[in-house]
């Protein structure tokens, strides 16, 4: 096998089939006034994703809910059951603690079940797409939920749509790249795949100052016979664009060379951009994006998820903006008038102001970073095989994912209009004669 190429230019300018989830419902569930985490982002987002005309390039679904039983793939049954029946009107301190559901990070709110369901549905689905061949690009801004672990919510996550995701590609690929631009350590991942040689896990993120989750340190690599596959990048306030994107291409160059991924799973935590709520680093949405396109140079299956974000609009005006890389398009400056257009005052652009923050980290940190992540990939063996004796066809596989999806043969129902707009389609597939019985 050849080296990965790390001219990726040319790569990057072919069109790819891209499959976007989104559930209108998503953006009703509600945390509270004083909590940070807004689901409504996902509502946003997808108003500036059909304003923009990016629906005409790409593919879009309505998941259907992730099962109990699906879930449990990963999450503990009791766990999963405590997620079905937990509400404001019926926890008690005492058994909500038992799984940290009642705190003040993540409360008992109303419906979180459902909730949880659409955004595994969103991630475990993309994965079947990406499995079958029927996407190359895959997105679920409604999922990224890293910090939640086997039995137990965290940092604003009830259920881990990312573990999910990535086992359900592991039924047909070897080996699956976890990359986490989130601010915030992705510490529910790296526990999960911390034993195992098939999941590399890259996180950037802030480390240090009993910032949360006081995970990741560079030093934390994995064990046993995951030992070196925990790829821990800890950064210092201040985080600025030619600092992050120098470090991130060098850091990934190295990873796809040594590790060699047949798939990749990309967070896209918005909370790294500058002047967000419970950030600390100076991100603009064109350096977070650039990450991104890096990512997708390699032409490998990926899929996009969500994470954090906590100025709402910055987090739609990135994630609509990196919806565009994705399908090859260019934006505009200005925002698009929409149903949300007041959100976006007082400059109604697509760009965001950096802040006054200083970048505290230096050229030698950086240095250092390189080198540790570079000698340590240099000590892996080669890429790890999998014995998966007589496999079953990627292209006739079940893209069901094990899940009773519904109306399509790809696991979905399909959004072919939306309120307001009923003229238009949102599958660009269909125009172009593809019809759901070719589908798999």
């Amino acid at each position: 096998m050849q080296p990965a190429s790390l001219d990726h230019e040319s790569d990057n300018t072919r069109k790819r089939v891209v499959s976007y989830f989104h559930d209108n419902d998503f953006g009703q569930y509600y945390f509270g006034p004083n909590h940070f985490m807004k689901p409504f982002r996902a509502s946003l987002t997808f108003e500036l994703v059909l304003n923009y005309g990016l629906h005409e390039d790409m593919s879009i679904y309505n998941p259907e809910l992730l099962s109990h039983a699906e879930m449990t793939k990963f999450h503990t049954k009791e766990y999963v059951d405590f997620l079905e029946k937990i509400s404001p009107s019926n926890a008690t301190f005492e058994e909500s603690n038992e799984f940290n559901i009642g705190t003040e990070d993540c409360p008992a709110v109303v419906d979180i079940f459902p909730y949880c369901q659409r955004s595994c549905g969103g991630t475990v689905t993309g994965a079947a797409h990406l499995i079958s061949g029927h996407a190359d690009l895959a997105i679920n801004w409604m999922g990224g939920m890293h910090h939640a672990k086997r039995s137990e919510a965290s940092g604003f996550c009830y259920s881990n749509d990312i573990v999910l995701g990535i086992l359900e590609l592991l039924k047909f690929i070897p080996r699956v790249l976890y990359v986490d631009i989130d601010i915030h350590h992705g510490d529910g991942v790296e526990e999960a795949f911390l034993t195992t040689d098939r999941v590399m896990t890259v996180s950037f993120h802030k480390y240090g100052d009993h910032f949360f989750p006081e995970t990741g340190a560079l030093e934390d690599v994995g064990v046993d016979t995951g030992a070196g596959y925990a790829v821990n990048v800890p950064l210092n306030d201040g985080m600025d664009d030619p600092s992050y994107t120098f470090l991130f291409k060098r850091v990934i160059s190295d990873v796809m060379e040594h590790f060699r991924p047949g798939a990749i799973v990309l967070q896209c935590g918005a909370d790294s951009l500058a002047n967000d709520r419970l950030g600390c680093f100076n991100l603009s949405i064109a350096g977070h994006g650039e990450c991104v396109s890096f990512v997708k140079s390699f032409n490998i299956p990926t899929m996009l998820v969500g994470g954090g974000g906590y100025t709402m609009r910055n987090c739609a005006r990135c994630w609509a903006y990196e919806t565009a890389l994705c399908v090859n398009k260019t934006l505009p400056a200005g925002i698009p008038n929409n149903l949300y257009y007041d959100y976006y005052t007082p400059d109604y652009s697509l760009g965001i102001a950096n802040n006054t923050r200083t970048n505290l980290n230096t050229a030698q940190d950086l240095d250092l970073i390189v080198r540790r992540v570079h000698e340590r990939l240099r000590e892996l063996r080669p890429s790890p095989g999998v014995g998966l004796v007589a496999g079953p066809d990627r292209f006739n596989a079940d893209i069901k994912a094990d899940i009773e999806m519904a109306q399509d043969e790809a696991g979905n129902a399909r959004i072919t209009g939306i309120q307001g707009d009923l003229g238009r389609t949102l599958d660009a597939e269909d125009r172009q004669g593809l019809w759901i019985n070719q589908y798999a």
